[in-house]
Order: C-alpha cells, then sequence, then structure tokens
C-alpha cells in the first residue's frame, strides 16, 4: 500500500510540473496590464434578418451591432432603447399605408390630393422651367393605387429603404402616430442623436467632414434649376446624383454616422433629412444632405410653420417607455 501511495504521489507532481510548462492558453493582452488588445477590423454590416450581408453603395463596411433589437426588450425591434427613459427608431421614416401595408412614394407629400397635383404639374412644369439637365430628368412615377384613392400614411423604420421626405410637421405626427408611436421631443432627440458618451456628433466631439450625409458641396435644386431657393417640390430633387450617388441616401447606408447606445445604434441622426419633432411652433433637426451646418446634434431649424414642407424634411418616432 506504502508503494501504490508514493506512485500515486509521483504522478500528481508529474502532472502539474507538465502544466506549468504549457498553460492553456488566454485571450491576448496589450502591452497594458489588464487591458484586452483590440479585436481585428470587422467587414460586413449585420442585418435584421440575422444574416451579415453588406449594405449596397454603403460608403464604409463595418460590423454593425446586432442583433437589432434593444437589449431591455422594452421597445419594439425596430427602435433603440436610451437609458431606459424612451425608444426612438433606429432609422429615419419611410411610409406605408396604414391599412394594406403598400409603400407609399417616398418623393411625394403624403396626401392624395397633393400626389396627383404634384405629379401632373411637374409632367408638363419640367418641360419648360430649369436647366437642360432638368428638362431630361423624368418625374418619379407613384404607384397607381396612390393616385387613384385615399390612403393613411403610417411610419416605418426599416434599413436600406428611401426614406420619405415631403413631410410637414402635421403629416410627420400623423405618420408616427399611425404606428403606434409620436413625434419626438427636441430634447429626446438631440439625447438620442448625442449617444451614450454624450458627444456632439454621432461619432465624436469634432466635425468629421463626410462621416455623415450633410453638408455636401452640391444643392440640388440648384443642379435642376439653377438656383438652390426655388420649386422645392419638385419630386425629382431627392433622386438627383453626384459622384455617381443620389444625393440622398438609403436608411443605414451611411454606416459611418451612427449613435452609439450599448450594442445598438441610430443612423443618420445628423444628415440625410432634416427631422421633424414635437413643437406645434415647428421644428426640424439635424440637417439635410446639402445643409451646410457642422452643428450635429444640435442643428435645429425653427423659422417653418408646423404645415410647411420640402424635399429635405422627413422624420423618425419615438415612443414613451412601458
Amino acid at each position: 500500500m506504502l508503494g501504490l501511495a508514493l506512485c500515486l504521489l509521483l504522478l500528481r507532481c508529474s502532472r502539474a510540473e507538465t502544466e506549468n510548462k504549457n498553460p492553456p492558453e488566454r485571450q491576448p493582452r496589450s502591452q497594458k496590464s489588464g487591458v484586452r488588445a483590440p479585436a481585428g477590423p470587422p467587414q460586413l454590416l449585420y442585418l435584421p434578418d440575422g444574416g451579415d450581408v453588406a449594405l449596397e453603395g454603403a460608403p464604409e463596411q463595418r460590423l454593425l451591432p446586432g442583433p437589432w433589437r434593444s437589449g431591455s426588450r422594452r421597445c419594439p425591434p425596430e427602435m433603440v432603447d436610451v437609458r431606459g427613459q424612451f425608444c426612438i427608431d433606429r432609422f429615419e421614416v419611410s411610409l406605408a399605408d396604414r391599412t394594406t401595408g403598400r409603400e407609399l412614394s417616398p418623393y411625394y407629400h403624403p396626401t392624395s390630393a397633393q400626389v396627383r397635383r404634384c405629379y401632373a404639374g411637374w409632367q408638363t412644369r419640367r418641360l419648360n422651367s430649369g436647366t437642360q439637365q432638368a428638362r431630361s430628368v423624368p418625374v418619379p412615377e407613384p404607384p397607381p393605387w396612390q393616385l387613384e384613392g385615399p390612403f393613411t400614411p403610417s411610419a416605418r423604420s426599416v434599413p436600406g429603404a428611401v426614406p420619405s421626405g415631403y413631410l410637414s410637421g402635421r403629416t410627420a405626427e400623423e405618420a408616427c402616430r399611425n404606428a403606434g408611436k409620436r413625434l419626438c421631443l427636441l430634447d429626446e432627440w438631440r439625447t438620442a442623436c448625442r449617444g451614450q458618451r454624450a458627444r456632439k456628433f454621432p461619432y465624436g466631439d469634432q466635425y468629421e467632414p463626410g462621416t455623415c450625409n450633410v453638408a455636401r458641396d452640391v444643392h440640388p435644386a440648384r443642379l435642376l434649376h439653377g438656383n438652390a431657393s426655388i420649386n422645392h417640390l419638385d419630386p425629382r430633387l431627392n433622386l438627383v446624383e453626384h459622384g455617381g450617388e443620389p444625393l440622398l441616401r438609403k436608411t443605414g447606408a451611411t454606416s459611418s454616422c451612427r449613435s452609439e447606445w450599448g450594442d445598438d445604434a441610430l443612423f443618420d441622426m445628423v444628415g440625410n433629412l432634416d427631422e421633424w419633432v414635437e413643437d406645434p411652433e415647428g421644428t426640424f433637426a439635424g440637417g439635410f444632405y446639402s445643409r451646410g451646418t457642422q452643428e450635429g446634434c444640435d442643428a435645429a431649424i425653427m423659422s417653418h410653420d408646423f404645415a410647411y414642407f420640402d424635399y429635405s424634411l422627413g422624420t423618425r418616432c419615438c415612443r414613451s417607455m412601458p
């Protein structure tokens, strides 16, 4: 028995010595003690369908946080949880008919009378006004059903969509309400835009040209009509291209312009379209793609009535926590 016990003791010592010489692999760390080395640069965008797919035409390809659901699960999957205080749409809204779910054209004010009037009027008007380029650009055709009868706009927040412009504050408010949401208060909007680090811009504290789709060096009305101050209801304005891409980008395409909240993010709160917020006197925030502003999340315009609309105006919705 003594010999057997001695053999077992020698075997344990031998194993311990081997483990000390070959310790298990550990996570790599930086030279600074206690800090993990950064992971390699991610390559793809994470889409809400669970597939790693790059958004077409995105100027920057990187792995975005996912899954696209607020960690608290107190917000709908298309919204982001901000400090457990309120929910806000991840993307600028694109509109659909509340009853049928069919997509509305993003290039017209979303009332049946205005769509019919604008579509018919600009088919003739484009031939007799503006630059030569303006005369050759066709008017976008809305879906036939949108010309034929009434519809009720409802807000959606989805990636890869052309966001709906031509919204007044009133129609923006109605679209959010029809989706079971509401317009954001200006303070809510700015808090969400600044992200969890409370920065002036979604990406940092200093302005970086091109990081968000704002302050572009061309204006669509100047290109089509030779004057940036006229014809702002022309349904072709948000189709104007520069450098081989539309000035107005699809939702989420500017992946560098994101306001981070935990493992989630909001996109295009600066640039792309100005966004209406809750204010009966009329306020929209963020700046659109050709607005020459470097104010980031502090940018706001308060000089238009709540009923005003043009090509540069969209929105995103908020929702109070349950």
